[in-house]
């Protein structure tokens, strides 16, 4: 996965998803205890994660990225237009339940990743995360060294979630990374699509369709997980079997995604 970088559909954000684990109660109410259907459900998704983590990362490298000194970095071509599409640092203004500050946080550093790679000023945003951060108070961070870097250190900051009783969050901000990523790859998808194949397109789909169904599945059995669904409601239309069924289904999801992502971090 890491041979697509942060343009990827779920680039970071399936590794960030993917070490998930067993919801627990959050600071403010114990949760019940779990039926063996949702454990069972839960298991589904992680694993269905991890299946579509391995076909991305099966794909080529796409064109507009090269080895650098520190890793994959955008070609200087690529660099010369920078995106018009990235959250504006504000949106942390905007969020006021502790869900919404925990999305807003998790969406702008996908963006301040994005901003960096296009060599475009990130204070902005760096602000915006640490004023975020500090909103939220979640002793969870001190685990990690950098919060603007939770996509990096997502197995360290689940566990810390976790032993905090702040699992629930968690996957809010799955949510806004997902979404925030999701987002800026229809904004790229005539780039993405170079590196399918037939094969390719009907395996990654198929993931999508399986990880749809489980995350729906578990909605209706916790509801902090109807925000995560709404994610994969909107990729709904991806069933390709073909790059060409692909590329219209990319199309046909821009403006759903778009939707979701100005519903949930407004």
């Amino acid at each position: 996965m890491k041979k697509i970088s942060i343009f990827a559909v779920a680039l970071a954000a399936m590794t960030f998803a993917a070490c998930g684990g067993n919801k627990s109660a959050n600071t403010e109410e114990q949760a019940p205890e779990k039926s063996f259907e949702q454990e069972q459900v839960e298991a589904k998704i992680k694993l269905e994660l991890d299946s579509l983590s391995a076909e991305l990362g099966r794909l080529d490298k796409v064109p507009f990225l090269q080895e650098g000194e520190n890793g994959l970095q955008l070609t200087e071509e690529e660099k010369q237009v920078k995106p018009d599409y990235l959250l504006s640092p504000s949106v942390a203004e905007n969020a006021t339940t502790l869900a919404e500050k925990y999305r807003a946080l998790a969406a702008l550093c996908v963006d301040k990743q994005i901003a960096s790679m296009y060599d475009m000023p990130t204070d902005e945003y760096e602000a915006a995360i640490s004023k975020l951060a500090a909103d939220i108070d979640d002793p969870s961070f001190k685990e990690i060294d950098n919060v603007a870097n939770i996509h990096e250190t997502s197995q360290k900051l689940y566990d810390a979630m976790n032993a905090n009783g702040r699992i629930n969050y968690f996957w809010q901000m799955v949510a806004g990374s997902l979404i925030e990523e999701f987002y800026v790859a229809s904004q790229n998808s005539d780039k993405f699509v170079t590196v399918f194949d037939d094969e390719s397109a009907a395996a990654i789909t198929f993931r999508i369709v399986l990880l749809n169904e489980a995350t729906t599945r578990l909605a209706s059995y916790d509801p902090e997980f109807e925000t995560v669904a709404k994610v994969a409601e909107a990729l709904e239309p991806l069933d390709a079997i073909t790059v060409d069924q692909l590329k219209a289904q990319l199309e046909e999801t821009k403006e759903k995604v778009a939707e979701t992502r100005n519903e949930l971090i407004k």
